[in-house]
């Protein structure tokens, strides 16, 4: 009877969830064959809504409501809405998500705005819900694009009618209209639109679940204008709920995600849970990488028998992200970091070309002046769009190699294939992580635990270590020096010696004032002798020192330059053939 019983229950539910479906098992998200999923996955932030740090117009437009009044001021309502199509038709195409399936991600986060789908409230006729089909067929696409990689994708609500926190660019919160918390129409919106999304969506397995509101922030009765000090949430709970019952009318496959408040992780309040297929997300920035961390959500998945998900998380160093992920999936909890694309993004998988003409034109927003032309104006921003294609982008590999490989394995891996005689660029040092590939003493950004903000890149170029990188103007050069450099600080090189050979090492440096002292090692210890680096007398003078007598191996070498002293600005190591 038990074992017939058993055959019932895995038959029911895998007609309840079917083949594909992603739900929740307990603690555990699982697929319709009732096996353990931990999603690994990417927000599409920016794409539907723009907040201004992602293009460099937070100080002075950070919602995008305010972002588009900046743009339409210098082209005009029409051009601005050309501009709109182009931004959204290049920021993600086919070919990102064939791309992030092919370097590992298994899920997609959407952050929706919802007046891609439906009007604001003040456009409607007094009770009246209408429909713009641009939002639909945006995730009509991308859903199918996720399915063509068998990826799962996730909506996540991101601007939910009216703005539903006080940090405004999050949400595209307009301080002059109601919120959604101020707001039964608003509210009332945000049901229907759900439950229109359900119904769409019920039967494709792809969907891998509805993330119903991201990072609430408000304060209902607390003081903390973000919701920190709620304690009960009501609204927040009264609202998911009738939103989830909304979406079970016409859908019972798909999970459901729930946030807290304070940007998703106030769930004071929000218990006892309200359906059976379900999971919690939380949101990680800027904290430590340690059990700590994250027990309190440990404790509500074994309380409540639920599972968790870090939905959004990023915006730190490598050495944070390789941590972060290790940390979740030794505990079973899947994770989508944030975001896809910014302009000159170190700390993302890929980074937006900013041109010296958008530029201008931000520098105009910023501060005033002489006002660019509209036809300038309307050429900058196109050109803004066409580098938004993943095609135009620069993939950050030393990022992606944090995210996957490095999670897995200390072993350094060479940034590009160099054989050797010839130039080794200082910051291409090996793929690793701090210790391994590099030893770097700032690594990492904990200023929600320190209470100070810590750069870990204090150039914010080329990669995302914690090596201090800034432009180079030497020539030769890659575009890039080591700078900020600080004693016994090190960088490794993998390299091949097709013959075993003893070479003389130039090593090209300059410095203001500080003498700087370096030497070369291997695994068996110093493979040179100390030499010292003469001030050059600026940071843009630069000289060149040789370094005597550095036999290397047949084969693989893997060199350190360890830096005795530091204060010096490092551009290339030329090995030369020693002459005999």
């Amino acid at each position: 009877m038990k074992k017939i019983t058993s055959t019932l229950l895995l038959l029911f539910s895998i007609a309840s969830f079917g083949q594909g479906y992603l739900h929740q098992s307990g603690q555990n998200i699982v697929d319709g064959k009732g096996e353990n999923v931990i999603l690994r996955g990417l927000g599409l932030g920016g794409w539907m809504v723009q907040e201004g740090y992602m293009i460099q117009t937070e100080p002075f437009a950070s919602p995008q409501y305010v972002i588009k009044q900046k743009i339409t001021e210098v082209i005009g309502a029409e051009k601005t809405e050309k501009f709109y199509e182009a931004y959204r038709a290049n920021g993600i195409t086919k070919r990102d998500i064939d791309s992030l399936a092919v370097w590992g991600f298994n899920s997609i986060r959407l952050p929706m705005h919802y007046n891609l789908y439906t009007p604001p409230i003040e456009a409607e006729k007094e009770g009246q819900i209408t429909w713009i089909e641009e939002g639909f067929i945006m995730t009509d696409n991308l859903l199918k694009w996720c399915a063509d990689n068998k990826m799962y994708l996730i909506l996540d609500l991101h601007a939910a009618p009216g703005g539903q926190g006080n940090d405004a660019a999050i949400s595209d919160y307009d301080t002059s209209k109601s919120s959604l918390w101020q707001s039964e129409a608003n509210r009332k919106k945000m049901t229907e639109l759900w439950k229109k999304l359900a119904l769409r969506y019920k039967d494709n397995p792809w969907i891998g679940a509805y993330d119903i509101i991201n990072e609430p922030n408000w304060n209902f009765t607390g003081s903390n204008k973000n919701g920190c000090d709620e304690t009960s949430n009501a609204p927040l709970r009264e609202l998911l709920v009738s939103i989830t019952k909304a979406i079970r009318e016409v859908d019972k496959n798909h999970m459901i995600i729930i946030e807290g408040n304070c940007w998703g992780n106030n769930y004071n309040g929000m218990f006892p849970l309200w359906d059976d297929n379900m999971a919690l997300s939380f949101h990680k920035y800027w904290n430590y990488n340690n059990v700590g961390s994250i027990q309190k959500m440990l404790d509500y998945r074994k309380e409540y028998n639920v599972p968790i998900w870090m939905g959004e998380g990023g915006e730190n160093s490598n050495v944070w992200f390789k941590d972060a992920i290790s940390l979740f999936e030794s505990n079973n909890i899947g994770w989508a970091f944030w975001p896809m694309k910014k302009i000159e993004n170190i700390a993302g998988i890929t980074s937006v070309t900013k041109t010296p003409e958008y530029e201008k034109l931000r520098q105009y927003w910023k501060g005033g002046g002489e006002k660019p032309s509209p036809d300038f104006a309307e050429k900058a921003l196109m050109q803004l769009a066409e580098n938004y294609k993943i095609e135009n982008t620069t993939i950050k590999t030393d990022v992606l190699d944090a995210m996957f490989r490095q999670v897995h394995t200390n072993e350094t891996k060479s940034y590009k294939k160099r054989v050797l005689p010839g130039k080794i660029f200082a910051t291409e040092y090996d793929l690793g992580t701090n210790g391994f590939a590099y030893f770097d003493k700032d690594v990492v950004n904990y200023r929600v635990e320190t209470g100070t903000f810590e750069e870990w890149n204090k150039g914010k170029t080329m990669r995302n270590d914690g090596v201090d990188i800034l432009p180079c103007k030497d020539d030769p050069s890659n575009g890039y020096q080591v700078s900020f450099i600080e004693n016994t600080e090190w960088l490794q090189f993998t390299a091949i010696v097709k013959v075993a050979k003893t070479f003389d090492v130039a090593i090209r440096y300059s410095s203001e004032k500080a003498e700087g002292k370096l030497h070369l090692e291997n695994g068996n210890g110093k493979i040179s002798e100390i030499i010292t680096l003469p001030a050059t007398g600026s940071d843009t003078i630069w000289k060149t020192v040789i370094l005597p007598g550095v036999s290397l191996k047949k084969g693989t070498n893997k060199v350190k330059v360890v830096f005795d002293n530091g204060g010096f600005n490092l551009n290339y190591l030329d090995f030369l053939v020693a002459k005999k």
